[in-house]
């Protein structure tokens, strides 16, 4: 009977990583791809829960809810909706470390990115195009107990105006950096030299999970998903409003956008997740 262990502990394993998959898919509201947030922010890419690596870490964004806000260049300052800012990190209580991506300022030591909503500033969708620092240079799973590798959140930030009241939302996408990152970029971003930025031009310290408070930001709750009906009141950078806010079509997204799948995220139904519980039970007793 113990030869049998081995191979009922490796079912047991997957049985319960899927059912982690498919319950943590429930935090997200997810259609075609699209990762929709509290706010006029929807994610293209990547999905969650992506593992990542290479030069850079790829967030790709459309900031005007599938095209219900114009752009900022076509806004008008006192337009009663409107994006203020967008911010990001990436952060993780398992490595304890908090990274500025844009925190909304100008660019420095050419690490953090500047403002967000500047960049591409024709385009509905900003790409994120940010270099790892060297702290996450490696390859695979992190073996050492300080590695900063592993888990992290890529928090979006949105400071925005809906119909006259202004909010802050926070919004939190799990990946894993586990994929392979070099020491030196193969690009011309980076430091003169090729190298990576380092992980202390870019730390920010750790706050706890009441500090951050992200329950009370979001209580506007997820926007513009599809079947959502809420009006936008815009005016544009003439002086005629534009009523609901419907601006010019967005280009289709893809998984070519940014990292991950472009497929659309299952939510196990709580029949299915309980006879997977019910099997990984029957194994251990094996």
């Amino acid at each position: 009977m113990a030869s049998h262990r081995p191979r009922s502990l490796g079912l047991l394993l997957a049985c319960l990583s899927f059912l982690s998959t498919a319950v943590h898919a429930i935090n997200f509201t997810i259609s075609n791809g699209q990762i929709f947030t509290p706010g006029f922010a929807i994610v293209d890419a990547p999905q969650p829960g992506t593992p990542l690596g290479g030069d850079f870490l790829q967030v790709a964004i459309d900031v005007t809810a599938d095209g219900r806000l114009p752009l900022p260049v076509n806004l008008a300052t006192g337009s009663p909706s409107l994006i203020h800012n967008i911010t990001m990190f990436l952060y993780s209580y398992d490595t304890k470390r908090n990274f500025t991506i844009s925190n909304g300022t100008a660019a420095g030591n050419g690490a953090a990115l500047g403002p967000i909503m500047l960049q591409e500033i024709t385009s509905t969708v900003k790409h994120v195009n940010w270099v790892w620092p060297d702290c996450l240079v490696g390859n695979g799973q992190p073996i050492a107990l300080d590695s900063a590798r592993g888990v992290y959140n890529i928090s979006i930030r949105q400071n925005f105006r809906l119909n006259g009241v202004d909010h802050y939302t926070i919004f939190d996408l799990p990946i894993s950096v586990t994929n392979e990152i070099s020491t030196n970029t193969s690009s011309s971003v980076g430091n003169e030299d090729g190298s990576r930025p380092s992980c202390a031009s870019l730390e920010n310290p750790l706050l706890a999970p009441d500090q951050i408070n992200v329950t009370a930001a979001d209580t506007v709750g997820v926007l513009f998903a599809p079947g959502d009906a809420t009006q936008v009141q815009v005016q544009s950078s003439g002086t005629d409003p534009t009523g609901d806010g419907l601006g010019p079509s967005k280009p289709t997204a893809n998984a070519g956008d940014g990292l991950g799948s472009a497929g659309v995220r299952a939510v196990m139904p709580s029949s299915a997740a309980a006879l997977l519980v019910g099997i990984a039970v029957a194994l251990l007793s094996l």
